[in-house]
């Protein structure tokens, strides 16, 4: 079982702060650490503590919301609540869990709440995951959430893999839209059989039966194509190598 999450509240509005600290505290996966009322004085305490999630306003005198987010960026997520929608695309920008419109409702800070506990059970996975796992062939289907669903997807279907932080977006044939989830790259690398998939890039892991082409630093299946990691390219070579079939010239009589 994981640990709760350590929260932490910033709003330079006090009633609006302390509605917030209320829903933390009647949330059973999170705990309450401190409630700040400007950003500036959160800073150092955000880098120096254990504090994993922040519930952050956007506009604050001095320091905004949106610059604390990149000031914290890799050290504590954010949720941000705020009455204007105007800066939702900035919000995502900087990784944020989620985007709160006030008023903030019980139901509408769970639902984000639920991301921020997803987000912290799988990250804190081991990363030696049974090893059968990543070299079963016979693995055909793997179950994602994405959004509320949960969705079986055929191996077989996907193209490829894109990694996005703690998120991945799964390209499928027949599919428009990549399917996006959370989780990361490394347990999904690990879940899918080696047989059938490799990874080429930090960001992208290709099923090697839908490659067309190889060309120059980049992988084609067809209308999509990715970029080759400088660090992949000789697991890629020995790929060829072991595929390849050499023309032979027939011995002159």
């Amino acid at each position: 079982m994981i640990d709760n999450i350590k929260c932490c509240v910033i709003d330079d509005e006090p009633l609006a702060a302390h509605l917030i600290a209320s829903y933390v505290e009647k949330t059973p996966y999170l705990t309450l650490s401190r409630i700040f009322h400007n950003a500036s004085e959160a800073v150092q305490e955000l880098l120096d503590s254990d504090i994993e999630l922040i519930f952050l306003d956007i506009h604050m005198p001095a320091l905004n919301g949106l610059e604390l987010a990149r000031i914290t960026s890799g050290k504590c997520r954010v949720i941000f609540t705020t009455a204007y929608v105007d800066y939702a695309i900035e919000g995502f920008k900087v990784n944020a869990l989620d985007y709160l419109l006030k008023p903030v409702s019980y139901d509408e800070f769970l639902s984000a709440a639920q991301k921020a506990l997803e987000w912290k059970e799988l990250t804190s996975r081991p990363e030696d995951h049974d090893s059968s796992k990543s070299t079963d062939s016979r693995i055909s289907h793997i179950v994602v959430k994405s959004g509320y669903r949960m969705q079986q997807i055929a191996v077989s279907d996907i193209i490829y893999i894109e990694g996005q932080k703690d998120y991945v977006m799964l390209y499928l044939d027949g599919e428009e839209r990549p399917i996006m989830t959370l989780m990361n790259m490394k347990a999904l690398e690990q879940t899918l059989p080696t047989s059938s998939f490799l990874r080429v890039h930090r960001s992208y892991i290709a099923n090697t039966s839908k490659i067309k082409v190889i060309e120059r630093n980049r992988i084609s299946f067809g209308g999509l194509s990715i970029p080759i990691g400088d660090s992949y390219r000789q697991q890629l070579a020995d790929y060829i190598e072991s595929h390849s079939i050499m023309a032979i010239r027939p011995e002159r009589p």
